[in-house]
């Protein structure tokens, strides 16, 4: 009896760290976009780092938030310090949009980032350029 009653506590406790990080299934269109911007700040944090950029879009400004990996994963898959994003810089990124049009672009799957003064790409995702599912009317977009 006390054999079956820990078992089910340790499936149930491991059961719950899995869940613990969520899913990403649902929460971003389908559809990549292209966003261009200039950074505000670079945010190396776990679990997930951010880049937060303005966008200018018909005389307007929008705060844009960037997700992507964990800092160890751009530091070792990318070479990234700190300093590789500096505020000011323009960006150019590909990634999915938040559902609903919210200003949070995905980076973590068939994503990039290339600096748009000079055309180097500094970040790509190993299925970056790899079939989409089918296209909805969202369509991409360049903010200057």
């Amino acid at each position: 009896m006390r054999r079956a009653l820990l078992a089910i506590a340790l499936l149930t406790a491991s059961a719950v760290a899995v869940g613990a990080h969520h899913g990403d299934a649902g929460r971003y269109d389908e559809d990549v976009i292209t966003v261009t911007g200039t950074v505000v700040a670079l945010q190396l944090v776990n679990p997930h780092s951010h880049i937060i950029f303005d966008v200018v879009k018909g005389g307007k400004t929008v705060r844009w938030t960037a997700e992507l990996g964990q800092p160890q994963q751009l530091i070792k898959q990318f070479g990234w310090t700190p300093q590789t994003i500096k505020v000011g810089m323009k960006l150019t990124m590909i990634g999915r949009q938040l559902k609903g049009g919210a200003p949070y672009i995905n980076l973590t799957e068939r994503s990039n980032i290339v600096m748009a003064d000079t055309g180097k790409e500094i970040y790509r995702t190993e299925n970056f350029g790899k079939p989409a599912p089918p296209k909805s009317d969202k369509g991409s977009f360049i903010a200057q």
